[in-house]
């Protein structure tokens, strides 16, 4: 067991020395490097810290790279007065606390040198490597772009361009931002709050989906000192005076101890503080504050199924209050988090909210991507690859979304818009998709968005969803916890509706649906009615009118069929509505028609009788086609609507359809379709029989005369 899963809590309580030793540091660094058999001592912090996570790391690389930083910083300093290699040393301490790899600590103790030195780039990959120049290259990007209001669109289109290639990129800039925001109060009060919101509106919100929650916790406090300063006051001395009365969440993290040791589980049981911000968002919602808000309890296990046994055994022997429960181990986080939440009453009505995880979802939850090392480390003992595609398994999803996004919106304004409403969104739910898999969307999102972020721009052929099983229209807002199933048309050519606009939350939704509604508008002026959507079913006594459009869908089909019988025209009988394969036969009728038939249709019988002769035909290929089906099923709610369902999931199009009146609990549905290909019949007739209640579905039968 490493030294951090030994002792959860040093993350945290190191971070909180990390500003102590700051001063220090910076003094130590003035006397310049040590030997070369020992490391200096202004780096000493970051090599005790580093090895806590990695004990057999090679510190040779770090003393190097410390030795560069420092001579090429020297007679550098900070509006604070003191050395400059003080703010590379900070940054790289912050990313060694929260267990980040060697590189990017190299990277970090370098990531100013590029930018504010005579070190140049090919200096750096001749010294570090590749993977070194990579990083710091891309930390560099980043500062050459003022962070003004003006500049903010391209700037963190760069950022995330960069942060996409790696995720350290991004490390390394919010341990900057971190370091920075540590040291604001040397600025004028009005830059001040100008980066203090910034870093409210972008970099909090992007530390959060990097699942970096001790460097996003102390910003979010931070931030809120600046911006806030009264509430923030406020807020310190609840806090404060919290502290000098009694502690009933040290009463309760007793008891659960107690009952864990009793049940044999081995855990350990801290009382995690609330941070400030923490704190203040409790006292808004609730008004007045209990003694068990100012924290939580944490509970470490070892095992994934450790964590359900504590659950089991917290449910069983305290009151469970089942509203704040939720499993993120089974649907992790988009960031990465996974835990298991929960709240407890105690015997004499104490409520203390309940953290359960393992050691290492601990570390991850605290230190997100930071936590997860090199994801380009090679396995096979070949050199890692940096140049061209860089396949990162620990990008997150949202992150990639993002990424697309910036590539599908040249406009630097429609993106910033649309990426500061996606990090404005606190809130995320889980939704299921039809096959089991996550998809993590912001609270609010509907059928449109899931569609979009499952499917990308093949959602443009969406049809409709089912939402826990039943039939739903697109516009529906889904809730933590749904599974949603989209439906897609076969229509490649299909486009969504200008209503979409009016549904969809999510950048990645709206981006693609304005794009393909700004590439397409005689599509949006001809076709309001939305993507691929099929002619609505007309249930009634009698048949519907055919939708606009059929003649032509038919005369397609009657291309397809050639007759032994010179200038005639074909049309297929609407008695049994014969299409590819089908064994025909035709009968000649006046005006030089010839109607086909499915040979065993009844009327072929019929007609050989009264002596007509049958003229040969043969089909020429399969195709588009036109067919009636008959669906006989017993009564039920929404019966036709899953009907309709099916048939739109198996790729035909809804012409016109009958329902007739129930008759001793059965029902009769008559439907005639289209569809693009005729060898899509058997499975659209199979996919109708499977509908509960379907008990047969056939070709229909009419007679003659039909």
């Amino acid at each position: 067991m490493s030294a951090e899963a030994a002792n959860p809590g040093a993350t945290s309580r190191r971070l909180g020395r990390t500003r102590l030793d700051l001063r220090r540091i910076g003094r130590v660094a003035l006397l310049g490097p040590t030997s070369r058999d020992r490391l200096p001592d202004a780096i000493g912090h970051v090599a005790d810290a580093h090895r806590a996570h990695h004990p057999d790391a090679d510190l040779t690389i770090l003393h190097r790279a410390y030795v560069l930083a420092e001579s090429s910083h020297r007679g550098q300093t900070r509006k604070s007065g003191e050395p400059y290699i003080t703010h590379p040393l900070a940054v790289t301490l912050i990313l060694a606390e929260l267990g980040a790899e060697t590189t990017t600590l190299t990277a970090a103790l370098l990531h100013d040198t590029v930018e504010d030195t005579d070190v140049t780039l090919d200096q750096v990959r001749s010294e570090f490597g590749e993977e070194v120049c990579f990083l710091v290259d891309g930390v560099t990007k980043l500062e050459k772009v003022d962070y003004g209001a003006a500049a903010e669109p391209e700037t963190f289109r760069k950022m995330l361009v960069a942060t996409g290639n790696d995720v350290r990129v991004m490390s390394i800039k919010l341990a900057d931002r971190l370091h920075n925001m540590r040291t604001l109060t040397v600025m004028r009060p009005e830059k001040q709050a100008r980066i203090a919101r910034v870093t409210r509106d972008v970099l909090i919100p992007l530390a959060e989906r990097l699942g970096v929650q001790a460097l996003k916790t102390e910003l979010e406090d931070l931030v809120f000192a600046i911006l806030h300063p009264e509430e923030y006051e406020h807020t310190r001395t609840l806090i404060a005076a919290d502290a000098t009365a009694g502690d009933p969440l040290n009463v309760i993290a007793e008891e659960v101890r107690k009952v864990l040791r009793e049940a044999g589980l081995a855990a350990e049981v801290l009382v995690r503080p609330r941070h400030f911000v923490s704190v203040h968002r409790v006292r808004l919602k609730r008004g007045e504050l209990r003694g068990t808000d100012f924290g939580r309890l944490l509970v470490l296990v070892a095992e994934d199924a450790d964590c359900y046994g504590v659950l089991g055994e917290l449910h069983t022997c305290f009151t469970p209050v089942i509203s704040e429960f939720k499993d993120f181990i089974a649907a992790p986080k988009f960031n990465l988090y996974q835990s298991l939440h929960t709240a407890v009453a105690s015997p004499d009505g104490e409520v203390a909210e309940i953290l359960i995880r393992t050691h290492r979802m601990h570390k991850v939850a605290e230190a997100g991507v930071v936590a997860l090392g090199n994801p380009y480390t090679p396995t096979d003992g070949t050199e890692s690859a940096v140049e061209g595609e860089r396949a990162d398994p620990t990008r997150p999803g949202w992150l990639s979304r993002l990424l697309e996004w910036q590539e599908a919106t040249p406009d630097p304004d429609t993106f910033w818009t649309s990426l500061r409403a996606d990090l404005a969104e606190d809130r995320e739910i889980t939704v299921f998709r039809s096959d089991g898999a996550v998809l993590g969307l912001p609270a609010g999102a509907s059928c449109v968005d899931a569609a979009y972020a499952q499917y990308g721009e093949a959602a443009h052929r969406c049809i409709g969803a089912r939402v826990n099983g039943r039939l739903a229209t697109l516009s529906t807002v889904l809730s933590d916890g749904d599974t949603v199933q989209l439906l897609l048309a076969h229509d490649i050519g299909s486009g969504p509706s200008p209503e979409w606009l009016d549904h969809a939350r999510t950048p990645a939704a709206r981006i693609a649906i304005g794009g393909w509604l700004s590439a397409h508008p005689q599509d949006e002026a001809a076709a309001p009615g939305g993507a691929g959507r099929p002619p609505e079913p007309r249930p009634g006594g009698g048949a519907a009118a055919p939708a606009p459009g059929v003649d032509t869908l038919v005369r397609r089909v009657a291309e397809n069929a050639v007759v032994d019988l010179p200038d005639a025209t074909v049309r297929f009988a609407g008695c049994c509505t014969p299409v590819p394969p089908d064994a025909v036969t035709g009968f000649a009728v006046r005006g030089g028609v010839v109607t086909v038939h499915r040979e065993e249709c009844p009327a072929v019988g019929r007609m050989q009788a009264r002596g007509r002769e049958p003229v040969g035909v043969r089909w020429l290929a399969t195709g588009d086609c036109r067919v009636t089906l008959v669906a006989e099923s017993f009564g039920r709610p929404r019966l036709l609507a899953d009907l309709t369902e099916a048939i739109a999931t198996a790729g035909a199009a809804v012409v016109s359809a009958t329902v007739e009146p129930p008759s001793e609990q059965r029902v009769r549905h008559t439907y005639t379709l289209q569809l693009p290909d005729a060898a899509l019949l058997p499975t659209l007739m199979r996919a109708m029989r499977e509908v509960p209640g379907v008990y047969d579905v056939g070709r229909a039968q009419h007679p003659a005369g039909a």
